[in-house]
């Protein structure tokens, strides 16, 4: 069976982000199949059309790291009932030049989080309504929004919280059946 990378996007920038923190224990918890590439978004530079005849270093190796890639996993909390700027910004910058996205064909995966009652449904609902025609085929069962993630790790970032493991081996589980099927 064949390793398949997937980007997995942190939509969040706080340093002991649940995002964060939750992305590191999907990494830990992948099986053999995939090999989660958490990356950050702190680096990203604002998008403005105006810079696309010559990009920054920092789009480029962005795009690069996505077309390299054979999926992408976006892990992200919600901000205002929708997705953080700086996630908005990641795809906007990697979804240009127009015609040309990075994220094209490329299977998809959405897990949202709150320390609240719910998970960052919102927010996982706008990636679902920003990413078609952008993005390859996006995982539509099982929806995963992780609520009351607040005690779900101990002080050194560590996933203490078994139902919150179980859910996401699971959701891993099936994210791989899909990687593997669209990857083929």
């Amino acid at each position: 069976m064949a390793t398949h990378t997937i980007v997995t996007i942190v939509g969040s920038l706080r340093k002991e982000s649940y995002s964060l923190k939750i992305a590191k224990a999907l990494a830990k918890l992948a099986p053999a199949s995939l090999k989660l590439d958490v990356t950050t978004l702190g680096d990203i530079s604002f998008f403005n059309q105006d810079l696309e005849a010559n990009p920054p270093a920092d789009w480029l190796a962005l795009r690069e790291k996505l077309q390299k890639s054979n999926g992408v996993l976006f892990v992200t909390p919600e901000y205002n009932r929708s997705i953080p700027g700086v996630l908005k910004n990641a795809i906007d910058v990697a979804s240009r030049p127009y015609g040309k996205s990075s994220f094209l064909g490329k299977p998809v995966g959405i897990i949202s989080n709150s320390p609240g009652a719910l998970g960052g449904v919102s927010a996982a609902k706008h990636l679902q309504n920003i990413l078609p025609g952008i993005a390859g085929p996006i995982l539509g069962q099982p929806e995963i929004y992780l609520n009351g993630v607040g005690d779900a790790f101990d002080d050194k970032g560590e996933l203490i919280k078994e139902a919150v493991q179980k859910v996401l081996q699971q959701y891993l589980g099936a994210f791989a059946a899909f990687i593997e099927k669209q990857n083929g």
